[in-house]
């Protein structure tokens, strides 16, 4: 049975906040877990841990993020505890690998990663004060400037392997963070209405966006490749700047585009497996089910929710 929490649960916490865990039972148990992983990669461990790279674990941790975002987005303690779990083994398992190499120690993970939280809350451990978060933000950067001193740019710093839209929101911050930004948040529909238009001119022959209403009746025209390098190469920018522009509408109004698109995903998931658990009901496979009876089970699906 998942244990689900609720906003009475929550407020009953409040009292409990910022109370460190209990060491006497934490340190045992995180002195347990590092062992089990010394072991894993020790000689007579597990062949598979044995081979592990800080390259080859990379999917790993990469998958493990995501599972816990799911479990998060179910709001199932059982579930966010179990893949919190994971997390914690890819940490524990990189600086195993690292220790091995002669890299580095989890201790020193472990103290580099408190001593930087220390530097960049001087209102909460030094002499600097912070009435809101606008504040506590600006201690933030002006800390992490000082220590990235050898940075050349605004940009800097910004993980390459981010997902797109995720990276489209923190360069876009970043460079609002000096002033380069629409004054008015709502320019950035004129903006990209404008991008829209240019994608329009390299899909369609006169520039125009066809008007094609949206319906399940239409007769099916098969999509055409582009078979254009060139243009493919100038659709695909233009669409790239489409999406920017819709990144740059959600850091505005204070919207993750990542996680936004994340909840569309799983959103259209639930929906389509619901139109074939409904096709399977009614004896009828996925490739003879009309688009019709797909839409009907859909919008059912939708009303449901």
């Amino acid at each position: 049975m998942s244990q689900q929490s609720t906003p009475a649960d929550a407020a009953d916490l409040t009292a409990d906040f910022g109370r460190p865990p209990d060491f006497a039972q934490l340190l045992p148990e995180f002195q347990r877990l590092c062992e089990v992983i010394a072991k894993l990669r020790s000689p007579d461990g597990c062949p598979w841990d044995r081979q592990q790279t800080l390259a080859s674990i990379k999917p790993y941790t990469l998958e493990e993020t995501y599972e816990l975002l799911e479990a998060i987005d179910s709001d199932d303690n059982s579930a966010i505890q179990e893949e919190l779990g994971d997390v914690l083994l890819q940490v524990i398992l990189d600086s195993q690998i690292s220790s091995d190499e002669g890299r580095f120690e989890l201790v020193d993970v472990v103290r580099q990663i408190a001593d930087k939280m220390v530097r960049r809350h001087p209102h909460v451990f030094g002499d600097e004060t912070a009435a809101t978060t606008d504040d506590v933000k600006k201690h933030w950067h002006a800390a992490k400037n000082a220590e990235k001193s050898e940075r050349t740019s605004k940009l800097d710093g910004i993980p390459k392997d981010l997902p797109q839209l995720a990276r489209t929101y923190r360069i876009a911050a970043r460079a609002a963070s000096v002033g380069y930004d629409f004054p008015d948040r709502r320019m950035l529909f004129d903006k990209l209405n404008e991008e829209i238009t240019e994608l329009a001119e390299e899909l369609f022959h006169d520039g125009q966006i066809p008007h094609v209403p949206a319906g399940i009746t239409a007769e099916r025209i098969p999509d055409e490749p582009i078979d254009d390098p060139g243009l493919k190469q100038r659709v695909e920018s233009e669409l790239g700047d489409v999406l920017f522009v819709v990144g740059n509408i959600a850091r505005r109004w204070g919207i993750n585009p990542e996680e936004a698109l994340r909840k569309s995903n799983a959103k259209f998931s639930r929906r389509f497996k619901a139109i074939e658990a409904a096709m399977k009901q009614q004896d009828v496979t996925m490739e003879d089910a009309s688009l019709a009876q797909m839409e009907d089970a859909y919008q059912q699906a939708k009303s449901k929710e």
